[in-house]
C-alpha cells in the first residue's frame, strides 16, 4: 500500500472513530469540563454538539457541570447533628443556599450557578446496619427542589452491604429529573465514627455500570451525576484503576474532611492527583454546636474555592 493510501485510510478511520465518539459520548464534546482552571471559564451556552443537530434537546447531552457551579447544602431532615440541612426548614434551607450559589455565581466567571439539596437517605449505624429516611420525606424535598429549579443529591451510607445494594436501592428515585445519587465510602464500616470505611475502584466502576444501565434500560433522559467522597487514600482501594467514561453518568470525585485552610488544600490537592476521575467537588463545613462535629476554621471563601485547581464543579456545605 503506498504511503498516500495508508494516509488516507487512516484519515478516513480518524473520521469515522470521531463520528462515533461523537454520537456515543456527547458531553465529552467540551474537554474543559475536566480539568476546569480557575481562570479559564467555559462559555454559558451552547448551541448543537457538532453531529447531533437530529437528537435530543441540547439540555439532555451536556451536563449541567459543564456551565454551571453547583451549590448544596447537606445534611439529613430529621437530623441536627448531620449537617446545616436538619437545622431549618425544607424552605429556609432553600433560601439560603440559593443566596450561596449566588455568592459562587460572582466568583466563577461565565458559568451559573445551582442550588441543591444533598441529602442522606442511608445512614449507616453501629454494626453497620443502614436507616432509611421515609421516601415521602425525600420526594417532598424532590419536588419542592423542581419547583425552585433546584436539584437533589440522595446519600447513601454503605454500612455492611455492597456497593451494588446500594446503589438499587436509590437507583428509583432517578425517574425524578432533578435527583442524582451519592455514595460514602466513609461509611463503609461497621464502626461508624470509629473507624473510615472504603471501597475498591472495581466497585467504583461496578456503581458507574449499573446507574448507566439503569438509565438505559428506563429511557431516563440526560446525564445524571454520582457522586464519591474521599478524604483519605485508603477510601478508594486502587483509586488509579476507576474509569469515569460512562456516556449517561458523570462521575463527581469529592474532597471531603474539615479543617484549615491549609488542610482542605491539601486535602485537595491530594484528590486531584487522580485525574483518571478529573471533575472533581469540594466539601466545606460550618461551625457546629455538635460535639463531635469538627468544621473549617475559618471557613474558605467561595472565590477562594473557584481559585483550586482544577475548579471543583460542585461545592458542598454541611
Amino acid at each position: 500500500m503506498s504511503a498516500r493510501r495508508s494516509i488516507l485510510l487512516i484519515s478516513l478511520l480518524f473520521v469515522a472513530a470521531l463520528q462515533i465518539f461523537s454520537d456515543t459520548t456527547p458531553y465529552r464534546l467540551f474537554p474543559s469540563l475536566y480539568r476546569k482552571a480557575s481562570q479559564n471559564f467555559l462559555p454559558q451556552t451552547v448551541s448543537k454538539a457538532p453531529g447531533q443537530e437530529h437528537s435530543a434537546q441540547v439540555h439532555e447531552r451536556i451536563p449541567l457541570l459543564a456551565n454551571n457551579t453547583i451549590v448544596a447544602f447537606y445534611g439529613h431532615p430529621l437530623s441536627q447533628r448531620m449537617g446545616i440541612l436538619g437545622l431549618h426548614s425544607k424552605e429556609e434551607i432553600a433560601r439560603r443556599v440559593e443566596a450561596y450559589a449566588g455568592y459562587y455565581d460572582q466568583a466563577n466567571g461565565k458559568d451559573g450557578a445551582i442550588g441543591a439539596y444533598y441529602i442522606i437517605y442511608g445512614t449507616c449505624w453501629p454494626g453497620g446496619e443502614i436507616g432509611y429516611l421515609q421516601d415521602s420525606i425525600l420526594e417532598d424535598y424532590i419536588r419542592y427542589a423542581q419547583q425552585r429549579g433546584m436539584l437533589v443529591f440522595v446519600d447513601h451510607q454503605i454500612g455492611k452491604y455492597s456497593v451494588q445494594e446500594c446503589m438499587e436501592r436509590i437507583l428509583p428515585f432517578l425517574r425524578y429529573p432533578n435527583v442524582h445519587l451519592a455514595i460514602d465510602p466513609e461509611w463503609r464500616t461497621l464502626k461508624p465514627m470509629k473507624e473510615i470505611g472504603s471501597i475498591t475502584a472495581e466497585e467504583l466502576n461496578q456503581a458507574q455500570r449499573i446507574m448507566q444501565n439503569y438509565i438505559v434500560a428506563n429511557n431516563i433522559p440526560g446525564i445524571r451525576m454520582l457522586v464519591v467522597h474521599q478524604f483519605q487514600d485508603k477510601m478508594i482501594r486502587d483509586r488509579e484503576l476507576v474509569r469515569a467514561n460512562l456516556d449517561r453518568v458523570l462521575l463527581v470525585h469529592t474532597a471531603d474532611g474539615f479543617g484549615s485552610p491549609a488542610m482542605k488544600r491539601s486535602s485537595y490537592a491530594q484528590n486531584s492527583k487522580a485525574e483518571n476521575i478529573p471533575i472533581k467537588g469540594f466539601k466545606l463545613f460550618f461551625k457546629s454546636d455538635f460535639p463531635l462535629a469538627g468544621w473549617d476554621n475559618p471557613l474558605l471563601s467561595p472565590a477562594e474555592v473557584m481559585a483550586l485547581e482544577p475548579r471543583p464543579g460542585l461545592i458542598i456545605y454541611q
